[in-house]
């Protein structure tokens, strides 16, 4: 039976290299001082909407209902869920988080309906605390050999923007969106939507030389984030159109983006209960088209030829030993054709004549070449 259309299944070598890029994930994470927490994938309607009903993301999210009628729904992000777990929490509070998340939108040959974020996120956060976001980032993206660019922008400077041009109160929110669509859409189609609102020449400041926006109060919030993301060695590059979608963003913006269209991390500054955090969350399934990942396959495999337990009691010594090991029970010629699939590296042979001498054939898979264990 086939997967529901946004949905896949992953075995094999890609889940091995799902998991190898999830190990440095986290071990980034973990050097950096963050702390990793699981939350629940269904919550309540209400709670998964909170303030940000109207945004994109939130109007996607998949809406269910249990036994009692309750109206519940698939969490879409895990930014939300953040307003429970720092109750009562030593601030600055720094977790991270992989997991899956849903969103019921369309679909593509690089967007899915159920898709793997991993979230860093720091709760009671400066500007000081975006640099480090961004010097995981960083960080992560040198391990995985992935060429990245990071872009930031500002969403105070932007508001400066759109109360210089004296844009509507009501309708900033719909500009910001039609301007978050300049990387979808055409500069003359986004335009047009803008004039709607009178907000057209925006773009034409947009386009503006980075020199020009040190006149707004916000830009400052930049060159605070450049000098501390200099002792880091990180180099950003400002994109004063950069919005990113959810409503929430206060303050710095960042996206990166690589070899592909998609971006392949986001993040930004954001209040949780009225104090500011910052963060950034990296999409596994784009981030693993990309690494740059040796995969390990199984060192050895052990061929029993009627002798499972001696078979057993090898392979857990080779285990004990550090060694990766599986066994096969069967003909030794399906045992072989097994072993080639796998790309397992050698097989060892257990019979009655290799245990009543104590010395086992090893065969090399790929040379052919043959020694004793």
């Amino acid at each position: 039976m086939n997967t529901i259309k946004g949905f896949r299944d992953y075995s094999e070598d890609k889940a091995k290299k799902r998991a190898e890029v999830k190990k440095v994930l986290i071990d980034v994470f973990e050097k950096y001082g963050f702390e990793p927490v699981e939350t629940p994938i269904i919550e309540s309607e209400e709670f998964v909407k909170g303030t940000n009903a109207q945004d994109e993301a939130v109007s996607d999210i998949y809406r269910l209902k249990d036994r009692g009628k309750r109206k519940l729904a698939l969490r879409y992000e895990f930014t939300f869920q953040l307003k429970r777990l720092t109750k009562n929490k030593k601030l600055p509070y720094k977790r991270y988080q992989i997991g899956e998340v849903f969103r019921d939108e369309p679909t593509s040959s690089n967007r899915f309906r159920q898709f793997t974020q991993c979230d860093v996120d720091i709760i009671g956060a400066t500007i000081k605390d975006d640099a480090e976001i961004l010097a995981i980032t960083k960080n992560v993206f040198e391990k995985l050999k992935i060429p990245n660019t990071i872009f930031v922008g500002n969403r105070k400077l932007l508001n400066e923007i759109l109360d210089e041009q004296k844009i509507d109160k009501k309708n900033k929110t719909q500009v910001l969106r039609e301007i978050d669509k300049l990387d979808k859409l055409s500069e003359k189609q986004v335009r047009e939507n803008l004039k709607k609102f009178g907000a057209e020449k925006i773009l034409t400041l947009l386009k503006k030389p980075e020199a020009y926006f040190k006149k707004y109060n916000a830009y400052s919030e930049i060159e605070e984030l450049r000098k501390y993301c200099s002792s880091y060695g990180v180099k950003i590059i400002f994109q004063s159109s950069l919005v990113r979608g959810l409503a929430y963003y206060s303050g710095n913006v960042f996206e990166v983006k690589s070899t592909i269209k998609e971006t392949i991390c986001a993040g930004g500054s954001y209040p949780v209960d009225n104090t500011t955090a910052t963060g950034i969350s990296f999409g596994l399934d784009r981030i693993v088209n990309l690494a740059d990942i040796r995969l390990e396959n199984t060192e050895f495999l052990v061929i029993s030829i009627d002798q499972e337990r001696e078979a057993i009691k090898l392979a857990e010594k080779l285990r004990k030993q550090g060694q990766k090991t599986g066994i096969y029970y069967g003909k030794p010629s399906k045992a072989l054709e097994y072993a080639n699939s796998k790309k397992i590296k050698s097989v060892i042979f257990v019979g009655k004549k290799e245990v009543e001498s104590g010395k086992f054939k090893v065969k090399d898979m790929k040379t052919g070449g043959e020694s004793r264990l």
